[in-house]
């Protein structure tokens, strides 16, 4: 064997030595032949498993989620919110700040007077809504409750609103706009002509 092929030979088993070295060096107790810790990378093989599983589990009783903070894979394990929803959550919360509450909630495309009602058992708000420090008083003007003002906490205390109904006014209003009249609130889902009736005298809209 000629001096430079004899030199190229032990180059690659230099190299080979060196390698199963560095091998050696990465691997942990227990690991299968030839498998390497990678930086970064969870150390447990089955951590994202674990992690899918959690995230998708139904919701327990009583359990809830922080929509001020949670994020498209936690959102989803709440009731009618798809991938797609809680993207528009998320990215919404992101451009506006924190929702606060459900009739916070409200002014997310697609999220209606409904899908309030099925999360409200399951949801929570860790934040404030911009603009939510006077709510409670600047919905009274006159001794009238003013539909495109009132906080929920003061439409609930309207005669046969109640919590529910004041949610679904709130909602219907952030999505849709302001009331231009009292008889509007008979497009609010779960209120009629009976109960808008029983409401005159007590409620009017801003100009």
């Amino acid at each position: 064997m000629r001096p430079a092929e004899r030199r190229a030979v032990l180059t690659l088993l230099g190299l080979a030595l060196v390698g199963h070295a560095v091998r050696l060096a990465l691997a942990r107790p227990g690991d299968a032949p030839g498998a390497v810790a990678v930086p970064g990378q969870p150390a447990d093989p089955g951590a994202h498993a674990d992690s899918a599983r959690r995230l998708s589990r139904p919701l327990a009783p009583g359990e809830r989620v922080d929509l001020d903070r949670a994020g498209p894979a936690e959102l989803v394990r709440l009731p009618r919110i798809g991938p797609a929803l809680a993207r528009a959550i998320a990215a919404d919360r992101e451009a506006n700040g924190p929702f606060g509450s459900l009739e916070g909630l409200g002014r997310v495309r697609g999220i209606g007077p409904g899908v309030l009602r099925l999360l409200e058992p399951h949801a929570g708000f860790s934040g404030t809504a911009r603009g939510a420090g006077a709510a409670g008083t600047a919905g009274t003007a006159g001794g009238m409750v003013d539909l495109n003002l009132a906080g929920p906490e003061e439409l609930a205390r309207l005669p046969g609103i109640g919590p529910s109904r004041a949610g679904a006014i709130v909602a219907w209003r952030a999505r849709y706009g302001p009331f231009r009249g009292v008889e509007d609130l008979v497009r609010v889902p779960g209120i009629g002509p009976k109960t808008v009736e029983g409401l005159r005298g007590r409620v009017g809209v801003g100009r």
